[in-house]
């Protein structure tokens, strides 16, 4: 379901097509790994493998972005809890690994809430450069939000680079 549930913020942005939520996932889990091995005394395995499952219960409530969480409450930890119940042992793990990035209450949990804010400012940083400048806002609003140190120094290279910059110079002559 992840795969077809599209993260409808960007939708306000005047994004037609906004990524999936699986897209969101993967790379905030990619940017998770890399937070926890620069930060250095971090699980990188287990931050990673809480943002992979940091938005399943938006298989069963879709994505609900800040405008429409204001006047509608999901009980997202009874989704969640509802989805892994069933799972024994592994459902258990997953629904604590859930419980941790949303109560930040580990340093990986801080890492992985950090981490999902960084790549939602990349995605920005990216619809900005594709015509959508409404997406500057969610740039500035992540900016407030980072906490780990490692997680500041890669938004701060964001600010200044472009989401293309990586494959110039990279083509063969």
């Amino acid at each position: 379901m992840l795969k077809r549930i599209k993260r409808e913020g960007w939708r306000i942005a005047g994004v037609e097509m906004p990524e999936s939520v699986s897209e969101h996932s993967l790379r905030a889990a990619q940017i998770g790994y890399v937070l926890a091995k620069m930060a250095g005394n971090a699980d990188a395995h287990r931050v990673c493998s809480m943002l992979v499952f940091h938005d399943i219960g938006e298989c069963r409530i879709g994505d609900l972005h800040k405008i429409a969480q204001r006047y509608v409450k999901a009980d997202e930890e009874r989704v969640v809890r509802e989805q892994t119940e069933k799972l024994g042992e592994a459902g258990k793990e997953i629904f604590a690994l859930w419980k941790e990035v949303e109560e930040q209450s580990t340093k990986e949990g801080i890492i992985a809430k950090d981490a999902d804010f960084l790549e939602v400012a990349i995605t920005a940083k990216e619809y900005m450069e594709l015509g959508y400048p409404s997406a500057k806002d969610w740039i500035e609003n992540v900016g407030g939000k980072l906490r780990t140190p490692s997680a500041k120094e890669l938004f701060s290279i964001l600010l200044n680079s472009s989401s293309s910059g990586w494959w110039k110079g990279l083509k063969k002559k």
